[in-house]
């Protein structure tokens, strides 16, 4: 298959199984809350070393909160929802209860729920109290700048982590570019958040390694560098591979979010540099979900 005269591979993305939430931050302006969503997702890239995996989904306007301030909604990722649960309490506990004029609301409905202000109101020492409205408990906990307002919980989902696809491309610029396009195009999805800096992954890697304490180490068939010292995946011509990495809540939200990234790059093209689109999988042993490129772009 040839798109713009970029070939794209015969090969498939491998996804696995995730739990996720979607919470809501609200705050005086909408720089206060991106400030908030901006630190509560930071060290968030990889659940490998990080717990969990989230970044800020979409910014909402006051008319779509659910305070009237403005807003913005983030999609936490974890391996279960034991651990989504311990790692969305510190992140909140630290980043958002901590963060002038900001409030907190669950933004996703589910039977399965994680506590969310449960265990922050005993920041309140005491003081704090709950209202219920319309079947949905709140704490208000009196903090040093007025009152910090938090649904009691949020709910988790089945969601689908580590839908990818690599963009080879002739310089390091190149690959740089045609990803922050496919980012930029992706980011108007909802459902799916790219966790890693800026949504693109340079270090992209492989299950293992060398050294018995490394779970994963550096993806050597796609290192320029290292072409003619290992069996190499790379023509001549490519100088820089650079990956993104997709999370969403469904099956379907990470294909849409794939196709609509691949078709950004595939804008571009071959004058540009890019040549070849892949996507990393681990012969299908790691995870569930397998995300043929082909089928994906037909």
């Amino acid at each position: 298959m040839i798109i713009n005269g970029t070939e794209i591979e015969e090969t498939f993305a491998e996804a696995f199984g995730m739990s996720a939430t979607r919470i809501i931050i609200t705050a005086i302006s909408a720089r206060w809350a991106r400030i908030a969503g901006e630190t509560m997702t930071g060290f968030a890239t990889s659940v490998i070393g990080c717990g969990v995996e989230a970044n800020i989904e979409s910014e909402l306007p006051p008319e779509q909160s659910p305070d009237g301030r403005p807003g913005v909604t983030v999609l936490v990722f974890g391996m279960s929802g034991k651990a989504l649960a311990k790692h969305l309490e510190t992140r909140v506990g630290q980043c958002i209860l901590t963060c002038p004029t900001t409030a907190l609301f669950s933004g996703i409905e589910s039977e399965k729920r994680i506590p969310l202000g449960k265990n922050l109101r005993f920041f309140g020492d005491g003081y704090q109290i709950s209202k219920q409205i319309a079947g949905t408990r709140y704490w208000r906990v009196p903090v040093m700048d007025g009152e910090f307002l938090c649904e009691e919980y949020t709910a988790r989902v089945s969601a689908v982590g580590g839908g990818n696809f690599l963009v080879l491309a002739e310089t390091q610029q190149q690959a740089l570019t045609a990803c922050e396009k496919a980012i930029e195009a992706m980011r108007k999805l909802p459902n799916v958040i790219m966790p890693f800096p800026g949504g693109i992954v340079r270090s992209g890697s492989k299950v293992g390694s060398k050294y018995k304490a490394l779970m994963a180490s550096t993806n050597e068939a796609y290192c320029p560098t290292l072409r003619g010292l290992v069996k190499s995946k790379l023509d001549p011509d490519i100088e820089s591979v650079m990956e993104i990495v997709i999370n969403g809540i469904t099956e379907d939200d990470v294909r849409q979010a794939m196709r609509t990234g691949i078709e950004a790059v595939c804008e571009l093209g071959a004058t540009a540099g890019i040549r070849r689109v892949s996507a990393g999988n681990y012969g299908g042993k790691l995870g569930q979900f397998h995300f043929h490129l082909r089928q994906v772009m037909a």
